[in-house]
């Protein structure tokens, strides 16, 4: 179903410490290429723009574009009331607190875009010109939490094929990293922020299926008569146990502001009933969602089918779908 490209992290442990690999696949051999040096990932700070990484789950290769401080609302994490005099809690309160955490934004290696179990299209938004109608795709891109970062090192100049990679970045030998950031990133980021800003990222496990949920508003479309508001959903499915599940049906619940509440079921998700087994644990997609309120609410389950025959709802966690009538905050970005 789904034939590796690139080096998991079981990989790099059959490589010499000093460098990273990648599995270069030629029908059915598969060989190892070194494309850099592994470099020791931040505990502390952040990654700068120009930074060369690997994704720690999908693995594959690509650069940091820019940060982004995001929202996390983690529904596994208990939000505790005050303590009693001996130390207990006597009560867990249902309030999801958000903790503040870095994204990247990250543009991927064109070479790897087909093997991993990702959409690499990843940015969709409509525009901002009132006349144009058109749906636009930003290609190769993807936010990236700061854990799943591998940081690498490489001497090639032309060390990622994108099509955007030479227009954003330069090389500049005695810099580290090596590749800075272009007039024309700050610009073209400057100009699609509305677009490309991560706010709010909804994070919930059920048996071992973690389910991280990332929304993003997309624009408006006006008419004489209606206001249609559409946003892109980004989701991520990770199974964190031992036993392969497979992803069969899912079930929404879509709340408008304007007091509709839709029902959506069907089989799989974009046309596929992924496996999540302990060698590919994760799978992530896109869709896209539009009201006709300029807010609302969405949730529901995906209904899971384990290797043993035991089949269960994992919940989706609940999310807001906001709209932005103001130009919102440029991103967290270093120039």
């Amino acid at each position: 179903m789904y034939s590796s490209k690139l080096a998991t992290l079981k990989s790099f442990k059959q490589v010499r410490s000093s460098g990273v690999a990648v599995q270069l696949s030629n029908n059915r051999n598969i060989q190892l290429a070194e494309v850099g040096k592994l470099e020791t990932p931040k505990l502390q700070g952040k990654y700068e723009t120009g930074q060369l990484i690997l994704h720690r789950v999908f693995g594959y290769r690509g650069v940091i574009l820019f940060p982004w401080l995001a929202r996390v609302y983690d529904r596994d994490v208990p939000s505790k009331k005050e303590g009693t005099e001996d130390g207990k809690f006597n009560s867990v309160s249902k309030e999801v607190k958000s903790r503040t955490h870095t994204f990247y934004q990250v543009l991927i290696d064109q070479r790897d875009c087909p093997y991993i179990r990702a959409q690499t299209e990843a940015v969709t938004f409509l525009g901002n010109h009132e006349s144009s109608r058109s749906l636009y795709a930003i290609p190769g891109l993807d936010y990236v939490a700061h854990e799943d970062i591998l940081p690498y090192s490489t001497n090639e100049k032309a060390a990622l094929q994108h099509e955007l990679f030479d227009k954003f970045l330069a090389y500049h030998q005695e810099r580290d990293p090596p590749f800075i950031a272009q007039e024309t990133l700050r610009a073209w980021q400057k100009k699609n922020h509305p677009w490309l800003e991560l706010s709010d990222v909804h994070k919930e496990t059920t048996e071992n299926i973690r389910v991280t949920v990332i929304p993003f508003y997309m624009g408006c479309r006006e008419s004489q008569t209606t206001s249609v508001y559409w946003w892109r959903y980004c989701i991520r499915l990770e199974n964190l146990g031992d036993m392969s599940v497979q992803l069969r049906e899912r079930h929404w619940r879509i709340f408008s502001l304007s007091g509709t509440l839709e029902t959506v079921r069907g089989r799989g998700v974009v046309g596929q009933e992924p496996v999540l087994s302990k060698t590919l644990p994760a799978f992530q997609y896109s869709s896209h969602v539009s009201l006709q309120a300029p807010s609302g609410h969405m949730w529901g389950t995906f209904r899971m089918e384990r290797e043993d025959g035991y089949a269960f709802d994992c919940r989706i966690p609940p999310f807001s779908l906001e709209s932005k009538t103001e130009d919102p905050p440029t991103p967290n970005a270093e120039s």
